[in-house]
């Protein structure tokens, strides 16, 4: 066979290779790849308008960084703080001006870098450190309850110092960060301008782990008002889910451990005119002994009463508690005759005082009573459907296990 033909044409590609070469070579004698150029002092080129003679920089105020036109166009802009938050910004169309979008903490330190190109494509740069000014009103967080272990209903608390608007709720939320372990599905939720409660959409994980933190300090919330101190945050741990279900119509109280059935007991609940309150309530404490007056709520005439009282488990703040009733032992399972207290014999009265503790749950069923607050006589926090629940938190779907939410992009550039 021929190979002539064959040996023309790789002789001819050789050819166009090396002319290309050659082009290639005399191309590059017109100067350096400017991307490989070591970026020149943009000092004079680029403009802040941060004040003069170490100043601090008003926190309230936007970052601004522009470039005249005619010199050039700022290609990229970094911001961070001295705990290495990103500034969120916005570049313009043509690269002259960059404005930050984001709110510049107060109190803090921050590095700004600027890439900048000019008319010819080399690239520049420059750097500038400062300090914005601190804050002249802080808003501080309390949690609660204490650090410790607690039933699977019990919600946290989040007390601020001051009231804020509905505006600067997001940014509140954002702030107060909740690690749970395992993650659940999570929401704050706002009971009005300065408390509000979180809560998982069903309850804590049995032996689960929870650590709220406040991560607010030098962040604005609203106009002069600022983050403060963060303070110790809270931690608690759950011990297994212990429910109590009260039935009010049967007359008996069945005690469930991590949804399996371990006792039931006779009992009496509230009788017509002080029925107990339909719904889930949470333990707020417990008191061994508690001498109960219907004077202190209200209860007087003919139906006052004075008892000493044992082995008493708070649920609402106006009195209601589960607790041992000798006096009514012939009623438990047959009738009720409280004043709107849950009672059973001293025994029995004596075993859920020891096995349930706060946070724990009693849910009371068939009763003809009202319904549990859900807000404002302890904890009814769990009476509120979860979509409801959801509504009260000013990120409302944005808000992730953790209370935190999406945020904007620290750096923009500018659009094509």
């Amino acid at each position: 066979m021929n190979q002539t033909p064959r040996f023309r044409t790789v002789l001819r590609c050789s050819l166009l290779l090396v002319s290309l070469g050659a082009v290639a070579i005399a191309c590059g004698e017109a100067g350096p790849d400017p991307l490989t150029v070591k970026p020149y002092d943009a000092a004079k080129q680029v403009t802040f308008n941060t004040p003069q003679g170490g100043t601090k920089v008003n926190p309230d105020k936007p970052l601004e960084v522009t470039v005249k036109r005619e010199e050039g166009r700022i290609t990229d802009v970094s911001v961070v703080d001295d705990t290495g938050h990103h500034l969120a910004g916005e570049l313009s169309a043509d690269g002259v001006r960059w404005r930050s979008t984001g709110a510049l903490s107060a109190g803090a330190k921050y590095t700004a870098r600027v890439a900048t190109e000019n008319p010819e494509g080399s690239p520049g740069s420059r750097s500038l450190t400062f300090a914005t000014a601190p804050a002249k009103e802080q808003l501080t967080v309390e949690f609660a309850p204490e650090n410790g272990e607690y039933g699977v209903g019990q919600p946290i608390i989040a007390e601020l110092s001051a009231p804020v608007d509905k505006a600067a709720r997001k940014a509140v939320e954002r702030g107060l960060k909740v690690d749970v372990k395992p993650g659940v599905e999570g929401a704050w939720h706002w009971l009005n301008d300065d408390v509000l409660h979180y809560r998982p959409k069903e309850y804590w994980p049995e032996g689960g782990k929870v650590t709220v933190t406040n991560n607010l300090q030098g962040v604005k919330i609203a106009k002069g008002l600022y983050g403060g101190p963060p303070g110790e945050p809270l931690k608690m741990t759950f011990d297994d889910r212990m429910e109590a279900i009260v039935d009010a119509s049967s007359h008996w109280m069945t005690v469930l451990q991590n949804g399996e059935v371990i006792r039931s007991v006779p009992i009496t609940t509230g009788k017509p005119g002080f029925a107990t309150r339909n719904g889930v309530k949470v333990v707020l404490g417990k008191e061994y002994f508690v001498r109960m007056r219907g004077s202190s709520v209200g209860i007087g005439g003919s139906e006052a009463y004075n008892l000493p009282v044992y082995y008493a488990t708070r649920v609402t703040w106006s009195g209601e508690y589960v607790h041992a009733a000798p006096w009514s032992l012939g009623s438990h399972g047959y009738a009720n005759v409280s004043h709107g207290c849950t009672g059973m014999s001293t025994r029995n009265a004596a075993w859920f005082y020891e096995n349930f503790q706060e946070g724990d749950l009693v849910e009371v069923i068939n009763s003809i009573g009202e319904d549990m607050d859900v807000f404002g006589n302890g904890y009814g926090d769990w009476n509120m459907e979860w979509p409801e629940w959801r509504e009260g938190s000013a990120l409302n779907a944005d808000t992730k296990p953790d209370g935190s939410s999406a945020t904007d992009a620290a750096r923009l550039r500018p659009r094509i």
